[in-house]
């Protein structure tokens, strides 16, 4: 019997993106408009893999919105629990491209009003996603913690992508709060180590980061090192590492998305965690060098 789908509830935005690469986003002359937020490449990435999904999300009700719901429906994903908000306008991140941690800015409007999450939608649902960008304001923050404790109740596994950044959050007290909070569910876990530096305010070496998240109370943890590969921990499994594939990348956008829809995917078909984490590298590895996509690709670049 086939699984349910997966229930994301996250961000839908525009990014804009610099046509060549820069130190800085002082040095920006053009931007390139890109369909973006990591909840919805999310379930991009898990529909080419095959892997059914909901999104639940907000844009304006305009027409970077437009751009968006269209890119929706061209990728085959439903477009029935996306609100459009009238008053508010469709977020958008302005991205320096760089081929290490790039420059942003984030002006945050309609994302964040994700005030309802049908119940039934929930209760069908295989497992529940989100990302620290969603978490980091009301009143998203409130509506996904309400969702994901329903699901707990009802047995219903989470999963967050703790895409941390100080920019996007009010102070590091909230962010540590909600975090302290989420392990209440035990949930699959995702970290970069760009993220968790962000998150602890320092420069940390893969050591110290694995150190801390040994404490994490959580069903899954990885830790994306690049091209240094990944490291995992499960309630049923110590540390153990999966090297990163020896390819040449095209574009790295979307890799940490691709992972964990890959890794997702294997989980909700009941796969030993060691193949969950293989297929997330898989996945990862077919996005960086061109390869993940559907036969119908998008008009919009």
């Amino acid at each position: 019997m086939k699984h349910k789908y997966v229930l994301a509830i996250g961000e839908l935005l525009v990014d804009t993106i610099t046509n060549v690469q820069v130190d800085d986003l002082s040095q920006a002359k053009y931007l390139n408009i890109h369909p973006g937020g990591s909840a919805s490449n999310f379930c991009r990435y898990l529909s080419r893999c095959g892997t059914d999904s909901r999104l639940v999300a907000s844009v304006g009700n305009d027409g970077f919105g437009k751009i968006l719901l269209d890119k929706i429906l061209l990728d085959g994903l439903s477009t029935a629990h996306i609100s459009k908000v009238n008053d508010h306008n469709t977020s958008l991140i302005v991205v320096g491209r760089n081929s290490k941690t790039p420059d942003f800015i984030p002006y945050r409007d309609a994302d964040r009003y994700i005030t309802d999450v049908d119940k039934e939608l929930i209760s069908n649902a295989s497992l529940l996603h989100t990302t620290a960008f969603s978490l980091s304001k009301d009143p998203a923050q409130t509506t996904i913690v309400e969702a994901f404790s329903e699901a707990h109740n009802q047995n219903i596994p989470v999963s967050v992508d703790w895409n941390y950044s100080e920019k996007i959050w009010a102070s590091f007290d909230d962010g540590k709060r909600v975090f302290n909070q989420l392990q209440d569910y035990s949930p699959l876990l995702k970290f970069s180590m760009d993220d968790i530096c962000r998150f602890l305010g320092q420069r940390l070496s893969i050591q110290d980061a694995l150190n801390f998240l040994s404490s994490v109370n959580a069903n899954l943890v990885c830790l994306t090192c690049g091209a240094e590969g990944v490291f995992y921990r499960s309630a049923q499994v110590e540390w153990r590492y999966l090297p990163a594939a020896k390819i040449v990348v095209e574009n790295a956008t979307g890799a940490g998305d691709a992972f964990w829809a890959g890794l997702i995917h294997a989980w909700v078909e009941h796969k030993e965690v060691e193949e969950c984490v293989q297929e997330g590298i898989n996945t990862a590895s077919n996005k960086l060098q061109g390869k993940l996509k559907r036969t119908v690709e998008s008009h919009i670049k």
